[in-house]
């Protein structure tokens, strides 16, 4: 990017990193200035309410207004209304239906957060959290669920880099079932990127993500390359004086090397849209259609989902999915039975268990991930390492899907925080996951 940028390009940047709001674990501001997840209330303010909706109360996906905080609790569940989509089909069966088992006594567990002296409600922590809907099944039925703000029953919610974790599944279930090769390198599967920094990169690599790539996703900086990535992915049209790619696959092109691969565990979105590229050039099918194919149709989910798609159609792998609260609590009993719906095997058991030894400790330790102290990352999927073997697909805003093998529970969580570092919401979050978990496991 050069040192100068046109006013023009400065708009679309910044209108393209709203649109993508991609996938950081680094920011640094705090909540002191934010209106509480009451006072934000994306209904009470009566955002896009009335037709047409008073103008101080539009969103505008174009110029980015729909994506800043408040607007954003309401356009986490509006998504197909202001963006290019894709479907990911349902199929046609009914859906499977859940076993209720509603525990009232969820509400009033304590806990301590991290760095705090005093206990917090598990109640009190889902509006520190900025929750728009929470799910909690144990052995399967659900205990507990709850929705807040725009989010209903019947709608579905953006989840921005939890979208990873579908993408790294995929790919481990391409990988079991002979399928793909995660020694080879990305170039043999994907010619066009053998001169980027993706080329000499195996396939497993970037898949646990410790790939050694020039990129940046330092939002504080103009001259980071996020910048250029969200202009690639940005479907809205380019300003006349735009040189740069179109399109993910495009930018992906351009990515240089920074180090050696295989190293360290670096958090960087485009790994995630290269092994969508990988998934689909092995598939001859979009992450879309593979993940309909694979799981979506399969174990009677209730709403179709969708991906946010580029200017050229290509699904956003790295961050782009949007799908319903008891729809994502499916998957993630799927993937707690290890592949098994109902006695039928959907996804191979092996998938699973790879996803479950988890990765490098120590490359995930050279990381800036301070307060994931001796977690590590495999299949783009975050490995707690703790005594329940816990591991969580994450997103900015507080997105979640927690799995507890030991405590045989999923925890789903979909929020809109005003902060989208994960680092924000983890004090609050994974002492209250675990200690649902160990009530869950005492429970007579």
């Amino acid at each position: 990017m050069k040192n100068i940028i046109s006013s023009k390009m400065l708009k679309l940047i910044i209108t393209a990193y709203i649109f993508c709001f991609v996938i950081t674990q680094s920011f640094s501001q705090t909540k002191t200035s934010f209106l509480s997840a009451q006072e934000s209330d994306p209904i009470k303010m009566g955002w896009m309410q009335g037709f047409p909706p008073p103008k101080d109360k539009i969103l505008n996906a174009a110029d980015g207004s729909f994506f800043n905080f408040p607007a954003l609790r309401w356009s986490v569940v509006h998504m197909r209304q202001l963006m290019p989509t894709v479907n990911v089909s349902r199929g046609l069966q009914a859906p499977s239906k859940f076993s209720y088992q509603l525990d009232t006594h969820i509400d009033s567990i304590q806990f301590l957060p991290w760095g705090a002296k005093n206990k917090m409600s598990w109640a009190a922590s889902l509006w520190k959290n900025y929750t728009d809907g929470i799910l909690i099944l144990h052995k399967g039925k659900i205990v507990y669920e709850r929705y807040f703000g725009a989010l209903k029953e019947d709608r579905v919610h953006a989840v921005m880099s939890l979208t990873k974790s579908f993408t790294g599944t995929l790919a481990s279930i391409l990988v079991s079932e002979g399928l793909l090769n995660d020694n080879k390198l990305v170039s043999y599967y994907v010619p066009e990127l053998k001169n980027s920094a993706f080329g000499d990169a195996t396939v497993r690599q970037v898949m646990d993500m410790t790939t050694a790539l020039k990129y940046s996703e330092d939002y504080a900086d103009p001259h980071a390359e996020i910048w250029a990535f969200s202009a690639a992915g940005n479907p809205f049209p380019k300003p006349k004086d735009y040189r740069g790619p179109i399109g993910y696959y495009a930018y992906l092109e351009t990515v240089k090397k920074a180090g050696k691969h295989g190293e360290a565990f670096g958090y960087k979105t485009v790994n995630a849209d290269a092994l969508g590229w990988i998934i689909s050039k092995v598939t001859g099918k979009s992450v879309a259609q593979l993940l309909s194919e694979k799981i979506w149709s399969r174990i009677g989910m209730e709403q179709s989902a969708f991906y946010q798609v580029d200017a050229l159609g290509i699904p956003f792998a790295g961050g782009g999915f949007n799908a319903g609260l008891r729809d994502l609590a499916r998957f993630g009993q799927l993937i707690l039975n290890k592949g098994n719906w109902n006695g039928k095997q959907i996804i191979p058991q092996q998938a699973i268990e790879d996803i479950e030894i988890g990765g490098s400790k120590e490359k995930f330790a050279k990381s800036d991930h301070p307060l994931l102290k001796g977690w590590s990352y495999r299949d783009m999927w975050w490995i707690t390492e703790n005594a329940h073997h816990a591991f969580t697909a994450r997103g900015v805003y507080g997105q979640t899907i927690y799995i507890d093998p030991k405590a045989q529970m999923v925890i789903v969580r979909l929020a809109s925080e005003p902060v989208a570092a994960n680092s924000n919401n983890d004090p609050w979050s994974l002492p209250a996951y675990n200690a649902v978990a160990n009530y869950l496991m005492n429970k007579k």
